[in-house]
């Protein structure tokens, strides 16, 4: 088969169109269609400022669609993937209680009750499976709403697609669940090479039972709208039929999936008048939108949605897992994660535009995050899909105009209700950053970084200033923010007389950090960590105090890209069945660790969902002893000292875990420590 090749830029729109439906529908989720007409009307733009909330928010719908898709790098983009495999994804990546889901109580919330059996060594797909669960439990909408990453790994491949979710679909879900999620996702898979809305509807309708509720939810809803033209006369025959009040549970997949169906035949092929359908419609708002806009969105591609959509998200979006340097993300980044697992499944070559570059604008629209901070002199607008112009009006002399993208949480989530952002600082100290930029007139510029300090306030620290005259690069080594965390990084332009344009083509960065962490005098120091312990708290003296009641966890930091460097914490534990560090963490059950045991033993360990003991030496320490524990990473070599001995030097630890970034380790007990330091290997 032969990937489309406007894949990326397909992919794309079913990313923006995801996001969009999810913003778009998420400040009124829940809400039934007679409060909504009552109180917003029909929703044909973003509500959120008229409901006193922020547009762009963490979503389980968001962050369970893009983060178990990660099974399948994760098992080598393999075909054969099994739901028993995507469930350790879930255990890898969710932190109990605080990350994706909504944690609803087990019995009450499906996926939470999925990730209970996962912990309780039930694997998929029993996890999910009415026999162990019970029909109401599995039949509920979260098959659904995680569902649009695996069809668009499998372009124009509607039989692997479907397959794809209902191995996936399985983890947590079963019955009419695991229906609905095929539809979407066949139509989904499908839509890259077939526009014709009632032919994607006969192909999807091939993969589901034909006794089936969803088989037959589609068909009455397909011949009520060819006898009826008005969408709220047949809404009102889907909750008369097929309302809440027919199925059990918080929000069963069968009204929804009707509501998808509903705005998907009277939408007449638009985006804005889909999207009004059905989240005028109520119900599970944010997951039918955002679904049917990521299937409007792929069909479409990208011209058929609005700059009244994209400009206010500016690709925007948060992933918050275990893996807490990919948290704060971008539709441009994951359409590319995407996009190579597809072309992996298909013994394709990935891409990477620009090098590999972090923010390279590559795709038409594309902003990354970038927003102006005066947007009456200076707007953003994307380059034919090749830079990011910042078009400026004249400027005084001195004037500075600025426009940056976040590399942290941003200051209006940390108070933000709903679903929590925990998540790592994407730039660090010692890093070094390069910056592509042209312009056509004299414009001076440098690049900025926003620093988190006391209270509320930012402190700013700048690269040295070039006057831009043609094409130039910035190359810029991140000064030391003594363990404060990097909120922003961008562009500051000044003093230019004329209005003009300077165009970013491209920002990145590399390197491993060389950066203490250890507490300051802010309050988000400590926030820079993903708390994957039973309890982590700063009132003690210590900088980290991590406790563990039960089980294995971690306190992690860093990033997937961190490689070349050494780890080195001094540390003590009271009872303790182990403690130690971790390098090349990319979640809660992948990492190489240096663990000291309750049973007198070292060891170096390489976990991939279960523990291999690479090399142990007897090592004898007592509760409340404070050591200094070592790991240097390069590739697959990893060194490992005690009190700078060197205990372990092992050449070759696989070439599965070669990256990633850093944890505390703490077993049934509590570990304490004032700092922690990384250091690159070579500067």
């Amino acid at each position: 088969m032969t990937i489309p090749y406007d894949y990326a830029e397909r992919v794309y729109a079913g990313v923006l169109g995801k996001i969009i439906g999810v913003y778009l529908g998420r400040p009124f989720e829940g809400w039934p269609y007679q409060r909504i007409m009552a109180e917003l009307g029909e929703i044909d733009q973003y509500v959120h400022e008229r409901l006193g909330v922020p547009l762009i928010v963490p979503d389980d719908d968001i962050s369970g669609t893009f983060t178990f898709l990660r099974a399948l790098p994760d098992y080598g983009n393999s075909r054969d993937i099994t739901a028993a495999q995507i469930g350790q994804t879930w255990l890898n990546y969710l932190i109990d209680q605080r990350t994706v889901l909504w944690w609803g109580g087990v019995g009450n919330s499906t996926e939470h009750t999925a990730y209970h059996r996962l912990r309780q060594g039930i694997a998929a797909p029993d996890s999910g499976s009415i026999a162990v669960n019970g029909r109401i439990v599995a039949e509920q909408i979260g098959a659904q709403i995680f569902i649009d990453g695996w069809a668009m790994v499998a372009p124009g491949d509607p039989e692997l697609a479907t397959s794809l979710a209902r191995r996936a679909a399985s983890v947590s879900h079963d019955g009419e669940a695991i229906y609905g999620a095929q539809v979407i996702a066949a139509m989904e898979a499908q839509a890259f090479v077939e526009p014709d809305r009632d032919k994607l509807l006969d192909v999807a309708m091939r993969f589901i039972p034909h006794d089936s509720t969803i088989y037959r939810v589609i068909s009455d809803i397909r011949d009520w709208h060819a006898a009826e033209k008005d969408w709220h006369v047949t809404r009102q025959k889907i909750e008369d039929r097929y309302g809440y009040d027919q199925f059990g549970g918080n929000v069963h997949i069968v009204p929804n999936h009707a509501l998808i169906i509903l705005g998907w035949l009277y939408g007449d092929d638009d985006f804005q008048k889909s999207l009004m359908i059905v989240n005028t419609s109520g119900w599970d708002t944010d997951c039918n939108s955002g679904n049917l806009g990521c299937l409007l969105g792929i069909k479409n591609g990208l011209a058929g949605i609005s700059a009244k959509w994209r400009d206010p998200v500016a690709d925007r979006m948060y992933l918050p897992t275990a893996d807490g340097g990919r948290a704060i993300t971008d539709a441009i980044t994951e359409t590319y994660h995407v996009v190579n697992i597809g072309r992996a499944l298909y013994e394709q070559a990935p891409v990477f535009p620009k090098n590999g570059a972090r923010f390279h604008f590559s795709l038409p629209g594309a902003r990354q995050g970038f927003v102006s901070k005066q947007p009456d002199l200076l707007h953003l607008e994307n380059a034919d899909g090749v830079h990011l112009a910042f078009c400026f009006e004249a400027l005084t002399e001195g004037q500075a105009v600025r426009a940056g993208t976040p590399t942290f949480i941003p200051r209006e989530q940390w108070r933000s209700r709903g679903y929590g952002l925990l998540a790592a600082p994407t730039l660090y100290s010692g890093q070094t950053v390069q910056a592509h930029l042209s312009a056509a007139q004299a414009t001076m510029c440098r690049l900025f970084i926003a620093v988190y300090g006391a209270g509320d306030s930012f402190t700013y620290e700048y690269s040295p200033e070039v006057t831009l005259t043609d094409d130039r690069a910035i190359i810029w080594r991140i000064p030391d923010t003594h363990g404060e965390p990097i909120a922003e990084i961008g562009l500051e332009l000044r003093g230019a007389a004329n209005a003009g344009v300077v165009y970013l083509d491209s920002l990145t960065w590399q390197g491993a950090p060389d950066v203490t962490f250890r507490r300051t005098s802010s309050e988000y120091w400590a926030k820079t960590w993903v708390d994957g312990v039973d309890q982590y708290e700063q009132r003690f003296p210590e900088s980290f105090r991590v406790m563990q009641n039960s089980g294995r966890g971690l306190l992690i930091t860093g990033s997937a890209d961190w490689s070349g460097y050494r780890l080195t914490v001094t540390a003590s534990s009271f009872l303790a069945k182990a403690f130690g560090i971790a390098v090349c963490v990319r979640g809660m059950r992948r990492y190489l660790g240096l663990l000291l045991c309750a049973d007198g033993k070292a060891r170096l360990i390489r976990m991939l969902d279960t523990e291999h003991i690479l090399v142990e030496t007897d090592f004898v320490w007592q509760h409340g002893q404070s050591c200094t524990l070592a790991l240097a990473t390069d590739g697959s070599h990893l060194q490992a000292w005690i009190d700078d001995k060197l205990l372990f030097d092992v050449p070759d630890t696989g070439l599965v875990l070669t990256s990633g970034g850093i944890a505390l380790v703490c077993e049934e007990g509590v570990m304490s420590t004032d700092q922690v330091s990384v250091q690159p290997l070579f500067k």
